[in-house]
């Protein structure tokens, strides 16, 4: 989806900027070979006029592609990831959903495994034991443990 986007701005700026790229070869073209200081500085101008408006364009189309979610709209789809965990410094271990079925996938740099297949449960997370809200205590508590 990442390419896409990157693929579908290029496009429009690339488009939208032709016109401005003939007027300034049509302008090249025109220009003596012996200039004076203000041909060029108006050249230069020209050529500084031309790239704010290209950025700004590549600005905006790049602020309504996101405004509108015009990548999401693409790639709708009954994917969803249920969770995952950390298991190395670039390793992860994530369940996705697809349809009725979960999959647990093995992500590493350049590797996606399919662990283990099996069909939708219910979710029921249930939280660690809360910390203790002082942290004194709890210290005085390990010591005493670790002490006697």
């Amino acid at each position: 989806m990442q390419i896409q986007r990157r693929i579908l701005s290029t496009l429009a700026v690339t488009v939208l900027s032709l016109p401005y790229l003939n007027a300034f070869a049509a302008t090249a073209a025109k220009a003596p070979v012996v200039g004076s200081a203000t041909s060029s500085a108006g050249n230069l101008l020209q050529v500084l006029f031309g790239l704010i408006v290209v950025l700004g364009l590549m600005a905006l189309l790049a602020w309504v592609l996101r405004r509108f979610n015009a990548g999401k709209a693409l790639g709708n789809s009954d994917i969803r990831i249920v969770g995952g965990v950390s298991v190395g410094t670039r390793e992860r271990v994530v369940v996705v959903e697809i349809a009725d079925q979960w999959i647990v996938v093995g992500v590493a740099p350049g590797r996606v495994n399919a662990l283990a297949t099996m069909s939708k449960q219910e979710t029921s997370i249930t939280p660690d034991a809360a910390p203790s809200k002082n942290f004194s205590s709890w210290l005085a508590q390990t010591m005493d443990k670790r002490n006697g």
